[in-house]
């Protein structure tokens, strides 16, 4: 039995407005997926982006090296490209290319076959403003949740 590895990245849904997620694949050597199995993995200051022939890539994503590699083992910071049907890379490369959104990921995890997955999402910058409305609504949640325990208590 396997443990369940979610790698979540917090500062997505603060830092952008998300639009629409998609389930992608990743292509990764043995050292790597051995490393995620373990959780050594961090995507909070990660981005995907295309190259020149149309595939999409995940940038800045560490993943640390496996502690039983030997001089096989892979680049923590390596380039790792992502793997979704056609249709919707080219929907992806559109919006990016016309409307300047920009992709971000969400959270890295294992599928019941023991996959590397990870959802993505496209997404809009956040202004200013728009993160403090999204910490005063935080916070005036927080306030109501404690407000309706202490009166169900």
């Amino acid at each position: 039995m396997q443990k369940k590895i979610n790698i979540k990245n917090k500062r997505a849904r603060f830092e952008y407005e998300l639009i629409d997620t998609y389930t992608a694949g990743l292509v990764l050597s043995g050292t790597e997926i051995k490393s995620i199995r373990e959780g050594k993995a961090s995507i909070t200051e990660s981005f995907c982006e295309f190259n020149d022939r149309g595939e999409l890539f995940i940038i800045n994503m560490q993943v640390d090296e496996y502690s039983h590699g030997s001089h096989y083992n892979h680049k923590p910071k390596a380039e790792r490209k992502l793997l979704l049907n056609k249709g919707e890379l080219k929907k992806l490369e559109k919006e990016v290319k016309n409307s300047g959104l920009t992709i971000v990921p969400l959270n890295l995890f294992l599928n019941d076959r023991g996959l590397a997955k990870i959802n993505i999402s496209l997404a809009k910058g956040k202004k200013l403003h728009d993160k403090r409305d999204s910490i005063k609504d935080r916070d005036n949640k927080r306030d109501l949740d404690r407000v309706k325990k202490s009166f169900n208590n």
